[in-house]
């Protein structure tokens, strides 16, 4: 008995694309034989995309993705690679009906073993594939006479269950198939829970994840094996598809394989974002994007995240400036899309804005709001006509305390940084700057606009301090409240500002109806608005007062 070769196929796949992920499948399958597999695995939910939602209860979708996943089988066959063995995740249904997250086994032209995530797998027997144990929650196949655990994403995160059901079978390898989301500091988390249950199973475990954006979610990679006691011994780079190769050794030897090194975590953060702004428009079929661009630091980010994700030429830029506007920050605007190469154009509101006065007085807040708005027409007009994505551009901090206008800076069909905050923008501008000047590169972002203090530039003078604490403070003040569900009296006893405390959590407590109204954007945090951290729009709650001392 000779090595078993392994590929762990990571790739991009579209949501509802059966035959296009289909497709997809068979191409990476005839690269994996290529490169001498025996045997390749693909992610969770391959034929349909992941997550499918509501889709899986739709019988016609089902349907469909059973159909895409025998041609997949038939495919294998006309090009070739019938004798590959090919696992795969699809959408299943069981014997009563419910939709059920699918792993399937295909080989010779035919599926030849399944099992459902959380229910009993079908099973027979196929040439020198057997399903072990048939009735229980487990699936263990034969591949040349080696025996292979498979499961699926948050089968290993559950002490017992299908694990556990496979100690007495006496597996040489666990497969785990996954679309698990990004999320930073995730993937030691992976890895750290990999190595316990390989030493569990006592057999290498072979985590392959999917890769690219799917609406607010992004998909990472980072897939990898390690041995039966928890070393690393490969590993695929994050945020790109690849095909890793592995050997099983036939005496058990653990194989060190290719390992890829790990990110910087401003480097992550950014390539997330970069790699969920890609997804969510190509997938709905923009080629380019439009955004105001101010001057400052927010506008200068995700326009230069954007040129990374389409290149510059397909960034379209946008001055609006007001009476208000600083020459410094026309300035870096014009700076900064010529360093990206974008189309930069320049769309004075004053006019505009006037027309709208004369009608109606708007005095105050309204009439700050009144620039703001007549701004978003300005962009959500050049996309109607020209067919380019808007993308706001607000930050997770602004987003927490209302910090934005309904219907102005957060109109648009996409927001990158939703789930980063204002310090981490800083960061992440600062860190891509580098980048450049390594690379020997012009460096995409002024530094001005990272030096500057933070302005709206709605009236004479303004900056956000007017309204805010500093974003330093009101980052962590957020963070505790936000990302550790931490009330006012955990806040005083932390040595904050009971004045900084009150302001903060009344504009957050009071903002959630406009959070409900803003774009999506990739979830990059452990808590991310919009997916995982919702108030109620319509609460008398607040946090009490006078329960430690001030």
């Amino acid at each position: 008995m000779g090595p078993l070769r392994l590929a762990l196929a990571q790739i991009d796949t579209c949501v509802g694309d059966v035959t296009g992920n289909a497709d997809r499948i068979l191409d990476w399958s005839a690269s994996a034989a290529a490169e001498g597999a025996d045997l390749v695995v693909f992610p969770e939910m391959t034929i349909t995309g992941y997550p499918i939602e509501d889709l899986a209860l739709r019988d016609s979708f089902a349907r469909a993705a059973e159909r895409a996943l025998h041609d997949v089988a038939a495919g294998l066959v006309e090009r070739g690679l019938g004798d590959l063995v090919v696992v795969l995740g699809t959408l299943g249904r069981n014997a009563d009906g419910r939709a059920t997250n699918q792993a399937v086994v295909v080989h010779g032209g035919e599926v030849v073993a399944r099992y459902d995530k959380h229910h009993l797998p079908n099973y027979g027997v196929f040439d020198e594939y057997r399903i072990f144990a048939p009735g229980e929650s487990r699936c263990v196949i034969e591949v040349d006479g080696r025996r292979i655990g498979i499961v699926v994403c948050e089968d290993i995160w559950q002490d017992g269950g299908p694990l556990s059901a496979m100690d007495d079978l006496g597996i040489e390898l666990l497969l785990v198939l996954n679309g698990s989301p990004y999320e930073e500091g995730k993937g030691h988390a992976r890895a750290e829970l990999a190595a316990r249950r390989a030493r569990e199973v006592g057999a290498p475990v072979a985590y392959v994840n999917m890769v690219g954006g799917q609406d607010d979610l992004v998909f990472d990679g980072g897939s990898f094996v390690v041995a039966a006691d928890g070393t690393p011994l490969a590993g695929s780079p994050q945020f790109v598809e690849h095909l890793l190769m592995w050997d099983l050794p036939a005496d058990g030897t653990p194989q060190p394989g290719l390992l890829a090194a790990p990110m910087d975590p401003d480097a992550e953060v950014y390539l997330a974002v970069v790699t969920g702004l890609r997804g969510y428009a190509t997938k709905n079929g923009f080629g380019s994007v439009v955004l105001g661009l101010s001057g400052g630091i927010d506008s200068a980010l995700v326009a230069a995240m954007a040129a990374d994700a389409f290149g510059g030429a397909n960034v379209v830029g946008v001055s609006m400036p007001s009476r208000h506007s600083s020459e410094h920050s026309r300035d870096d605007a014009a700076d900064l899309a010529a360093r990206i190469g974008a189309d930069y154009r320049i769309q004075r509101i004053g006019p505009m804005v006037d027309s709208f006065e004369a009608e109606l007085e708007l005095p105050g807040i309204a009439g700050e709001n009144l620039q703001a708005r007549v701004r978003g027409v300005i962009l959500m007009g050049i996309s109607n006509v020209e067919g380019h994505l808007v993308l706001a551009t607000g930050n997770k901090s602004e987003l927490a305390v209302g910090y934005s206008t309904i219907y102005g800076d957060a109109v648009g069909g996409y927001a990158p940084l939703k789930d980063v905050d204002k310090s981490r923008v800083w960061a992440l501008a600062r860190w891509r700057n580098r980048t450049a000047i390594d690379a020997g590169e012009l460096p995409p972002i002024p530094e001005a606009s990272i030096t500057k203090p933070p302005s709206a530039e709605l009236r004479p003078g303004q900056v956000d301090t007017d309204s805010l604490p500093p974003y330093h403070l009101l980052d962590e003040v957020l963070d505790a409240y936000v990302e550790h569900a931490e009330g006012r009296e955990e806040l005083l006893a932390r040595g904050f500002d009971p004045t900084v405390v009150d302001k903060v959590l009344s504009l957050v407590d009071r903002a959630e109806w406009k959070r409900r109204q803003y774009p999506p954007g990739p979830k990059v945090s452990a808590l991310a608005f919009g997916r995982d951290r919702r108030l109620p729009v319509t609460s008398r709650w607040r946090e009490p007062k006078g329960t430690s001392d001030e």
